[in-house]
């Protein structure tokens, strides 16, 4: 009976198990994840868990895996792959083989290095560091967050709820610029200033003292300020140097043609950690719903089920932050041209534009205004044309 390994137990490994049996898959399916929990969440980890509304964020319960034949093997992270054995070996001493191999390993948070061992400091990437920092917030603490994107921002929108005194550290013009671009991250950078969120951009972080327990940051301008709590967001890096002499080509992430083959045969990438082509270029995709589109792709090929003529997905992701919801349609560049559309002080609308049609839809507390606008971004649509009907 066939065999697929799937290493990676995060939101895209268990959708690609998921799919692996809609498509009709009747072979083993292993799950492998280093965490020991079943498999969880990871956005929420930052809004709902921080703010206190979730302790957990189980995607699945047990009797899922059981009634899908999904076997689960969890706690213990892969080392390393033998791609001419098909062989797949782990941290615990044990060894899978496989027919086919998927790679779901996600993302690890960026570190800054030189900074001090001192409690009170936070890397947000599991539900045990979500919870631990949620432990450390209490109402007249001061919070720094080290890095102002979508992350950081969550972050800081739910540390508020707890009566935290939040500074939003960010070394680029704005919040988010790197992302939807400075014109658009000011107008998120006026959500949080609005919520008294202590934004400061075009500075980042010196050091960290303390006496065993974080007081002091030290900023790159040469600035102090008094901290209890830090949190640091500053990007994340794929998961990959358990494949480093695997021979399957890697750049940024597991290199990917349009359906998740990587350059070995019978291995796929998947989720964050993949480069999937799109268009002319590899890319990875960072998005939740990313993870259930590539899944239903890469079950359909690798099962030989698929609509190879499927139209393609334009990419969707959002963030909440206070009481609205940022949303985005299409593939944002920060180098785009941006119209806004819509701004009340509040809530925006704002259209990308590139080679002069729409590219992309950012709004702000504007639901509405961004979905309707999914069939004019997968077909291109003249910017003019949807500029024209904006003004009507």
């Amino acid at each position: 009976m066939a065999r697929i390994v799937i290493v990676g137990a995060g939101l895209s490994g268990l959708r690609a198990a998921e799919e692996l049996r809609r498509a009709g898959f009747e072979g083993e399916i292993v799950l492998a994840g280093g965490e020991a929990h079943l498999p969880y969440d990871r956005p929420p980890l930052s809004k709902e868990v921080i703010r206190g509304d979730k302790d957990e964020t189980t995607l699945r319960p047990a009797e899922f895996f059981t009634e899908n034949a999904i076997d689960l093997k969890l706690g213990s992270p892969a080392l390393s792959v033998d791609t001419a054995s098909k062989t797949v070996a782990f941290a615990d001493g044990s060894e899978l083989t496989y027919d086919d191999l998927i790679i779901a390993t996600g993302l690890t948070p960026r570190r800054i290095g030189g900074l001090p061992e001192l409690s009170g400091v936070h890397v947000l990437r599991s539900i045990e560091e979500a919870l631990a920092l949620r432990a450390d917030l209490a109402p007249g603490k001061r919070a720094l967050i080290v890095g102002a994107g979508f992350i950081g921002c969550e972050l800081a929108s739910s540390m508020k709820s707890h009566g935290v005194d939040v500074v939003l550290l960010e070394p680029q013009p704005t919040p988010l610029a790197s992302v939807l671009g400075t014109t658009v991250g000011a107008l998120v950078e006026r959500l949080h200033r609005d919520a008294g969120i202590d934004v400061r951009v075009g500075v980042g972080l010196e050091t960290l003292s303390g006496d065993g327990v974080v007081d002091t940051a030290v900023l790159g301008d040469g600035s102090e300020i008094s901290v209890d709590v830090v949190a640091i967001g500053v990007g994340s890096l794929p998961v990959t140097d358990w494949l480093a002499d695997s021979g399957i080509e890697l750049g940024n992430g597991v290199l990917c043609d349009a359906v998740g083959r990587t350059s070995v045969e019978n291995v796929w990438a998947i989720g964050d950690v993949a480069a999937w082509t799109i268009g002319e270029a590899r890319k990875r995709v960072e998005h939740w719903s990313n993870a259930g589109d590539q899944a239903k792709i890469l079950a359909g090929a690798l099962t030989g089920t698929g609509d190879a003529n499927a139209p393609a997905q334009v990419p969707y992701f959002w963030s909440d932050q206070y009481d609205v919801k940022i949303q985005a349609l299409g593939t944002v560049s920060s180098t785009d041209q941006v119209h806004i559309v819509k701004d009340d002080g509040r809530k925006f609308v704002a259209y990308y534009e590139r080679d002069g049609v729409l590219a992309a839809v950012v709004g702000c507390g504007s639901p509405a205004a961004v979905m309707k606008m999914r069939a004019k971004i997968a077909a291109g649509t003249p910017i003019a044309e949807v500029l024209e009907a904006a003004a009507v």
